[in-house]
C-alpha cells in the first residue's frame, strides 16, 4: 500500500474511473477501480482500503449497498458517495449509513483531492483513536488480571479518598467487595479502628510520599483481629499531576498459623523462644529479609532489641556488609553528632584529624540506632535528611556526603507519646516507624524461661569451667512467678550471679540475687507463712535491701518481730549498724 493511503473507486462509467484514478494517483495514492457492486465486494474482501469513492447508481445495484456492506463487515474505511442525480432521500440515507461526504457530478479535480485528503486524515485519526481504545482495553484487561492474581488487597483512591478500583482480595479486610466500593469514600466501609490504621493513607495523600511496610493491627468483621502490612504510594496521571494513591494490604500469619508452621522452632538467629509471640516476631523478621525497609524495634529494656537488629541484618540483602551499632543515649548531643556523621580536622577542640562517622562506616550495610528517643531535635533533623536524601554533612564541613545505609532503630520508650508532646519530630517518627517490631516482655512469655535458662547455663559452664546441670524445682518456680522488670538481661545476670555462688551441680534458691529472694519473700512468706527457721541470710539481706535497711519494715516483711530479726541478723553476721 502507498504511504499516502489506498483508495477504491466504484463506478460503472469507465471515464469516471479513469479520470478519478489519474487525479488520485498523481497525489501518491494507491488506486484500484471496480465497475460493479459484485466487483467491489470482491475487492473489499481481498484488500484493506482507507477511502471509497462510490457512485450511488451502479447499473441495477445501488452504491448504498456498498456502504451497507462496509458497515456490516466493520471495515472502517471512509466512504464518499458520488451521484449524478442528487435527491434528498439518497443523501439522507447516505448520511444515516455513515457516509463521510456526498458529492455531485461533475466532480472537479480540486474537490476530489480535497475530500480525499480530508477523508484520509479522518480515517487515520479514527484508526489512532481505535488503537488507543484497544490499547486501553488491553491495559485494563491486563490490570484486572493482575488485580485478580495478586493475593494482596489493592485499592486505588483519588485525592478525596474516593475508591477508583479495588481487587477481590479486599473482601478479607472489608465487609464489601470491589464493585460496592467503587465510587464511594473509603471510610464508608471502614470501622473506627480501621480508620486509625488507614491514617498512613491520609499521610500519603497529604505529603505525596510513599509509606512502605507499615505494620498495624487490623480488626475485620469477617476475620477478626490480625496483623497486616500496609503499603501506600502516590500516583500521578500522564501529565504528571498528582491524582491519588494506591494502598496494598498484606496479612501476616496469625498466631495459630505461626504455631503450626513453626512448631518446632525454638529460636531464630541468636534469639531464644518458641512461644507464639516470638514466632510472630521471627515471621516478621523473615518478611523483611528481602527489603531495605526502615524498622523500629520497640520493647522494654532487656527484651533483646539488639538481637533483632542483628537478625534483620544477618538474613537481609546487606548481610555481606557491615552492621554498625550506636547507643544514642550514651553520648552528648555534640559527641553523638560527631560519632554519627564524622568531623573534619579543627572543627572543635580535640579534632586533630578528619574522622569518618558511623554512617560512612556503615555505607552499603546497616546502622542500628539504639535508644533513638534520646536524640536531640538537632540530631533528629540531620537523621531525617539521611532518610530523605541519603546525604549528610560532617561536623565542620559543608560538603554533602552520600551514603547507602539501611536504618534500624530501637527504643524502650513510648515514641508516639514523645512525638505528641513535641520532643520527637513527627516527620521523623513516620520515617523511622515504617515497620514496627514489638518485642514482648519476658513476663508475657514465661514458657520460654526454661529454654533461656538452659541456654545461659551452657554459656556460663563454658565461661566458668563448671558442670552445672540445671536449677532446682524451687528456682524454676521462682523464675516463673517473677515479673522480670529487667527481662532477659536480668535473667542472664541472675544466672551469672548464681554461677559465681553455686559450688554444686544444681543451682538452688540461696544462690539467687537478693532482688529475686526479696520477691520470693513477698510471694512465699507473706502468702504461705513460711516458718521462721527456714529464713536464710540471703533472704534477710534481700528484705533489708528492699526496705532500704529499715529494720522495722524488714521485720514485718519477714513476718518477724523487730527483736527476733535483730537476733537473726547478729547470728548471721549481718552488720546491724549498716544504713541503706
Amino acid at each position: 500500500m502507498s504511504g499516502n493511503g489506498s483508495i477504491l473507486i466504484i463506478d460503472d462509467e469507465k471515464s469516471i474511473r479513469v479520470t478519478l484514478g489519474e487525479f488520485l494517483r498523481d497525489e501518491g495514492y494507491e488506486v484500484i477501480a471496480a465497475d460493479s457492486f459484485p466487483a467491489a465486494a470482491q475487492q473489499l474482501d481481498a484488500g484493506d482500503f482507507d477511502v471509497l469513492f462510490v457512485d450511488i447508481l451502479l447499473g441495477k445495484d445501488s452504491g448504498l449497498n456498498v456502504l451497507r456492506q462496509v458497515n456490516e463487515q466493520g471495515l472502517g474505511c471512509q466512504v464518499v458517495m458520488i451521484t449524478g442525480e442528487p435527491n434528498i432521500d439518497t443523501a439522507a440515507e447516505a448520511v444515516r449509513l455513515g457516509a463521510f461526504d456526498y458529492m455531485v457530478k461533475p466532480v472537479r479535480q480540486n474537490d476530489i483531492l480535497r475530500v480525499a485528503g480530508q477523508a484520509m486524515r479522518h480515517k487515520r485519526l479514527r484508526d489512532e483513536k481505535q488503537a488507543l481504545e484497544k490499547e486501553k482495553d488491553l491495559y485494563r484487561l491486563n490490570l484486572e488480571a493482575i488485580f485478580k492474581s495478586v493475593r494482596e488487597a489493592i485499592i486505588t483512591i483519588d485525592t478525596r479518598m474516593t475508591v477508583i478500583n479495588a481487587n477481590s482480595a479486599i473482601e478479607k479486610f472489608f465487609p464489601v467487595g470491589p464493585a460496592a466500593m467503587a465510587g464511594r469514600h473509603l471510610y464508608d466501609f471502614a470501622t473506627e479502628s480501621q480508620k486509625s490504621a488507614l491514617a498512613v493513607l491520609e499521610k500519603t495523600l497529604a505529603t505525596q510520599t510513599a509509606i512502605d511496610e507499615y505494620a498495624v493491627e487490623w480488626i475485620s468483621p469477617r476475620s477478626g483481629p490480625q496483623t497486616v502490612i500496609l503499603n501506600c504510594a502516590p500516583f500521578f496521571d500522564h501529565r504528571g499531576a498528582f491524582s491519588g494513591a494506591v494502598l496494598t494490604i498484606r496479612q501476616l500469619p496469625t498466631m495459630n498459623q505461626v504455631a503450626h508452621l513453626r512448631e518446632s522452632r525454638s529460636g531464630f538467629d541468636k534469639m531464644i523462644g518458641r512461644t507464639m509471640k516470638m514466632q510472630a516476631v521471627y515471621s516478621l523478621i523473615e518478611a523483611l529479609a528481602a527489603t531495605d525497609t526502615t524498622v523500629l524495634i520497640t520493647g522494654e529494656s532487656g527484651t533483646g532489641k539488639e538481637l533483632v537488629a542483628e537478625a534483620l541484618h544477618n538474613i537481609g540483602i546487606r548481610s555481606g556488609k557491615t552492621l554498625v551499632k550506636v547507643n544514642c543515649a550514651a553520648l552528648s548531643e555534640h559527641l553523638l553528632e560527631s560519632e554519627l556523621f564524622g568531623h573534619v580536622k579543627g572543627s572543635f577542640t580535640g579534632a586533630t584529624k578528619d574522622t569518618f562517622g558511623r554512617f560512612q562506616l556503615a555505607d552499603g550495610g546497616t546502622i542500628f540506632l539504639d535508644e533513638i528517643a534520646e536524640m536531640t531535635p538537632a540530631i533528629q533533623l540531620k537523621l531525617l535528611r539521611v532518610l530523605q536524601e541519603k546525604q549528610f554533612e560532617r561536623v565542620g564541613d559543608g560538603a554533602p556526603v552520600s551514603v547507602d545505609v539501611r536504618i534500624i532503630a530501637a527504643t524502650n520508650q513510648r515514641l508516639y507519646e514523645k512525638m505528641e508532646s513535641g520532643s520527637f519530630r513527627e516527620d521523623l517518627y513516620y520515617r523511622i516507624k515504617v515497620v514496627e517490631i514489638m518485642l514482648p516482655p519476658l513476663r508475657e512469655r514465661p514458657d520460654d524461661i526454661p529454654l533461656l535458662v538452659d541456654h545461659f547455663i551452657g554459656q556460663y559452664n563454658r565461661k566458668f569451667g563448671k558442670s552445672i546441670r540445671g536449677v532446682s524445682q524451687d528456682v524454676t518456680e521462682r523464675f516463673m512467678a517473677y515479673r522480670w522488670p529487667g527481662n532477659i538481661r536480668e535473667l542472664q545476670h541472675a544466672l551469672e550471679h548464681a554461677f559465681v555462688k553455686c559450688p554444686q551441680s544444681i543451682i538452688a534458691s540461696e544462690h539467687l540475687p537478693p532482688e529475686l529472694l526479696a520477691h520470693a519473700i513477698e510471694n512465699t512468706i507473706l502468702r504461705e507463712k513460711t516458718p521462721r527457721n527456714v529464713l536464710t541470710k540471703d533472704m534477710m539481706l534481700a528484705a533489708l535491701q528492699k526496705t532500704d535497711w529499715n529494720i522495722a519494715k524488714a521485720a514485718r516483711l519477714l513476718n518477724l518481730s523487730r527483736q527476733h530479726l535483730y537476733k537473726k541478723m547478729k547470728k548471721s553476721d549481718i552488720d546491724i549498724m549498716r544504713q541503706g
